[in-house]
């Protein structure tokens, strides 16, 4: 699959002006896809990973959630600019380093916090602290859950970390203690809960997902309502800032806008019993500017794909990559504190390796 998509006349400027990619997640398709422009057109590039969720970044690193694990990639623009297999081609390089077993715990947002990786492990309704230790630590849990176990009590979802590497805030379809409690009354029950304080401080959100804190204000999306919501911490007051046609999850900010993923429901999708299965809708993301509150731009995808989770702005990188495991075995590389080096076979029948500093024979 291609995935052929549309792009709105100004997107490409856009994106060049702003001196940024963007990086999107689709678990539906198992894919990564990494959106570049030149300034006169767009370019994707698709990656296969198996049921790719939440995107973390800080600074070169970067963290992807899957099906039964947490990969952990480095960015190294050495690598990139010696890319085996279009050389001079990219400014930045994501190789996986690490990968952290966590089995089937349907990790949603995950971000780097001053407390390390931290994920919202949403079978168990709680954070959870990544690392080679164990499957996972957990670190916190809304108040309202008495234990933990595999049930989705809540569908707890999304995680907001401030400019301090803090945790702030997080979302929730429901503030429900049962198992799959959250259904009964999913197009209104959704909270925002203040993690240091574990109080909710907004309600009757239509599942939200996608919490950011972005210049000291805090955004989400109500999926169920089509809506960017801007919610002041202080009082509980929601805001309407836009509405778009679509389910929408992933939210990332640069400069004065918004850029939020968009997807179309499957009949057969966990949501798929909500009205808005029936419009006619097409994944992609729409961006909105923050100060007129209108649409700035859009990607368009066409059938093939349908869904996307994540949506993330990759910062001063005009043609980042990123390789999946099996790349990663092909295509080798060692990182270092030194430096990295692409890994060149001998031609000798002992198979031993010569690593040669940003060349390959």
């Amino acid at each position: 699959m291609q995935f052929k998509a549309s792009f709105s006349s100004g997107l490409p400027r856009l994106l060049d002006e702003l001196n940024i990619s963007l990086i999107l997640t689709t678990y539906q398709a198992g894919k990564v896809i990494l959106i570049s422009s030149d300034g006169a057109a767009i370019t994707q590039l698709l990656r296969d990973f198996d049921r790719p969720m939440g995107v973390a970044l800080q600074g070169d690193m970067l963290a992807l959630a899957l099906r039964l694990s947490v990969a952990i990639f480095r960015n190294d623009g050495g690598l990139a600019a010696n890319y085996p297999k279009k050389p001079h081609t990219y400014d930045a390089l994501y190789f996986p380093i690490a990968l952290n077993k966590t089995d089937f715990i349907d990790t949603h947002d995950l971000f780097f916090t001053r407390h390390g990786l931290v994920a919202v492990n949403t079978a168990y309704s709680c954070l959870v602290k990544i690392d080679a230790g164990f499957s996972f630590q957990p670190v916190w849990r809304p108040a309202f859950i008495s234990e933990l176990e595999a049930s989705d009590r809540c569908h707890l979802n999304g995680m907001a970390v401030d400019d301090t590497g803090e945790i702030r805030y997080v979302t929730a379809f429901g503030a429900t203690d049962s198992a799959e409690g959250w259904r009964t009354n999913k197009l209104q029950g959704g909270v925002v809960i203040d993690v240091h304080s574990n109080q909710l401080i907004a309600k009757g959100i239509g599942m939200p997902h996608s919490p950011r804190l972005y210049r000291g204000r805090l955004y989400l999306l109500s999926s169920a309502t089509e809506a960017l919501l801007e919610v002041d911490t202080a009082n509980g007051r929601v805001e309407t800032l836009a509405t778009v046609n679509g389910f929408i999850r992933g939210l990332s900010f640069k400069g004065d806008y918004a850029f939020i993923g968009i997807s179309k429901l499957r009949k057969s999708h966990t949501f798929g019993d909500l009205s808005i299965a029936n419009k006619k809708i097409r994944a992609g993301v729409i961006v909105i500017n923050l100060k007129t509150r209108e649409k700035a731009g859009e990607i368009i995808y066409e059938d093939d794909l349908q869904e996307i989770y994540d949506v993330h702005v990759l910062d001063g990188k005009r043609r980042p990559n990123i390789l999946n495991l099996p790349m990663s075995d092909q295509y080798r590389a060692m990182l270092t504190p030194q430096g990295a080096q692409w890994i060149v076979p001998e031609n000798k029948p002992s198979g031993r390796v010569k690593a040669q500093q940003g060349v390959l024979s």
